[in-house]
């Protein structure tokens, strides 16, 4: 019997086939052989979504470094209603892959589907189906102290029975390991319970869902889809901010999670008391769970991280000078520290070049120049004091007044993280103070960048004048 022939799959295929010979012309076939000609396709399920999955997750991270916003506009000039393209690691439970098509030159000819094997594994309802990253688990999370509540919060969550708290509000910069979490905890919720569902949106997708429901008067079906599981995840929350409708909604499907103590974790860029343009309501739910947040990674963490790294890339040396390096100016996100190792990594494979200090000035000076400005206390205390306009004695001297008290516990917090003095030597550069007073300083400023808009801008401002 002839299996019928899916219209949507056959474009999709022929489509990759154009992208594909494109890549490999403006890419060039030394590049191309080694990056690009092992991505697979993955057969289309109608969701405007191009998924292509690599071997291996290095080379998965080098694709998307480097090649993820050209393989998203390749396939909308092929095919306009392509919204997104993701590239993820293959693994043994993704269903029914199409074949790489074959690099030859492309004829107006018509194109005959391959028949497509049905899937081994039933397939959830499309808001059901959970998408997790097969790299983002528990125990590929370097844990240390600027994450560790975060870690233990995300695993609390993810264990069966009650749920201990819910909902789960993480928070940090970008690239800090938000996402990591999130689906961490999708994959152990899972595992746990292999008859639940679980959903995971970002907030975008959340809104264009919405909303695509509300014009099709179909705001029901979108309502039963999120709230018939168990386990909701929205991440990035601030992109709603200011779109009235898609909060109201988000409340409701929260407070819904809520009342039928199912799980729900957040994830956005700011406190909740730090979000802008969002309903108070919603503030206020989301602030009556847990809000874990993720700080920058400490030094100890950044050459974790790297050597964890290393261990997943079997015959490459880098040698411990270099990973000094970039774990000693590479402070932003955890995202950037593995871009700079994978940048650094990629290049010596395709040039030949040993990695050394000298090579990885030269791959990656742009990516060095900028935190190795080094800062003095002595830099700190005059920025501080011009910035809370008050004298630069003053943060020295014994007055307690709060107008005073503040801005010398905000100059001890940046002396903190911006130098490499210990807490005795920041004590006494602060008029003979002792370091306890140097501990409460930094986590009072810590807890007050959570919930007060104020201090957290200064801090914010302060770091990028001293760091510029």
């Amino acid at each position: 019997m002839t299996m019928p022939v899916d219209h949507g799959q056959v474009e999709v295929a022929a489509a990759w086939a154009r992208v594909r010979q494109n890549l490999r012309a403006s890419a060039g076939q030394r590049l191309f052989d080694r990056w690009l000609k092992p991505m697979e396709l993955v057969a289309p399920d109608g969701d405007g979504v191009v998924r292509l999955t690599l071997p291996s997750a290095f080379m998965t991270d080098w694709v998307r470094n480097h090649y993820a916003e050209r393989l998203t506009h390749e396939f909308r000039a092929q095919l306009p209603q392509v919204r997104d393209v993701v590239v993820e690691t293959a693994t043994a439970l993704q269903a029914r892959i199409v074949p790489p098509a074959p690099m030859v030159d492309l004829v107006p000819a018509p194109i005959t589907a391959a028949p497509i094997a049905a899937p081994a594994v039933p397939q959830r309802a499309p808001a059901e189906r959970p998408a997790f990253d097969p790299r983002y688990r528990f125990d590929r999370f370097i844990v240390s102290a600027s994450n560790r509540v975060a870690f233990n919060a995300a695993k609390a969550v993810a264990e069966p029975g009650v749920p201990r708290f819910s909902p789960l509000f993480l928070h940090s910069g970008t690239g800090l390991g938000k996402t990591h979490l999130m689906h961490a905890i999708g994959h152990a919720f899972l595992e746990a319970d292999p008859a639940a569902s679980a959903v995971y949106l970002p907030a975008e997708r959340f809104m264009f869902e919405f909303v695509a429901a509300m014009r099709a008067r179909d705001t029901h079906g979108f309502k039963a889809r999120l709230r018939g599981v168990d386990l909701l995840m929205i991440d990035d929350l601030q992109f709603v901010a200011g779109k009235d409708a898609t909060q109201e909604e988000c409340l409701h499907t929260i407070n819904a999670f809520m009342d039928a103590g199912k799980r729900v974790v957040i994830a956005c860029d700011r406190s909740p008391a730090l979000l802008d343009g969002i309903d108070p309501r919603l503030l206020s739910r989301l602030g009556g769970g847990l809000v874990a947040d993720i700080k920058a990674p400490e030094t100890e963490l950044r050459h974790a991280i790297l050597a964890a790294k290393l261990a997943e890339v079997p015959g490459i040396t880098v040698p411990e000078d270099v990973v000094d390096l970039l774990a000693g100016r590479i402070r932003g996100s955890v995202r950037e520290l593995e871009g700079a190792l994978n940048r650094l990594i990629a290049y010596a494979s395709l040039t030949g070049d040993t990695i050394d200090m000298a090579f990885a000035h030269a791959t990656l000076g742009e990516m060095l120049a900028g935190p190795a400005k080094r800062v003095t206390i002595d830099d700190i205390q005059r920025a501080v004091s011009a910035h809370f306009e008050v004298k630069q004695l003053d943060l020295v001297s014994a007055r307690r007044a709060q107008v005073i008290a503040r801005p010398r516990q905000v100059a001890m917090y940046l002396a903190k993280r911006l130098t490499t003095r210990s807490l005795p030597e920041i004590g006494r550069k602060f008029g003979n103070r002792d370091h306890s007073t140097v501990i409460h300083a930094v986590r009072r400023i810590e807890e007050l960048r959570g919930v007060d808009r104020e201090i957290d801008t200064a801090v914010r401002t302060l770091l990028r004048s001293l760091e510029g």
